[in-house]
């Protein structure tokens, strides 16, 4: 067994698209639209789906935006350099919601960006 891929719902798929291609470096691995449910699934990753997890975004054309609750925490990237990948997203219209550092209580590097729909990307030095 193993993880294939996490869904978040998003309000507008083309923004979010963006962000996560974009900004994020992942590539659309493929997209599908399913007008008698009027929703669309659009996977994005930085591998192919036999060799990786993905993500799923969902956009229900008629949901332009979701709370997104006290349960959801946050995606995990790894990156080579936390500082680094952070001027590149800020270089690229990220949007930075706590800056490169070490944790607290701890000494692992990361920082977090926030997602157009306000999903919080942790990055994490690897």
């Amino acid at each position: 067994m193993r993880f294939l891929h996490t869904m978040i719902r998003v309000g507008d798929l083309q923004k979010s698209l963006q962000f996560y291609t974009e900004v994020l470096g992942m590539r659309l691995l493929r997209q599908h639209e399913f007008p008698d449910g009027r929703f669309t699934l659009a996977f994005v990753g930085y591998g192919e789906e036999k060799d990786a997890t993905v993500l799923e975004l969902t956009w229900n054309w008629d949901t332009h935006s979701y709370d997104l609750g006290e349960g959801y925490g946050h995606i995990a990237i790894g990156v080579d350099d936390v500082y680094t990948a952070c001027e590149k997203i800020r270089e690229k219209g990220g949007k930075i919601v706590r800056e490169p550092g070490p944790m607290k209580h701890g000494s692992t590097v990361l920082a977090f960006v926030e997602d157009p729909d306000g999903y919080r990307v942790e990055l994490i030095s690897c």
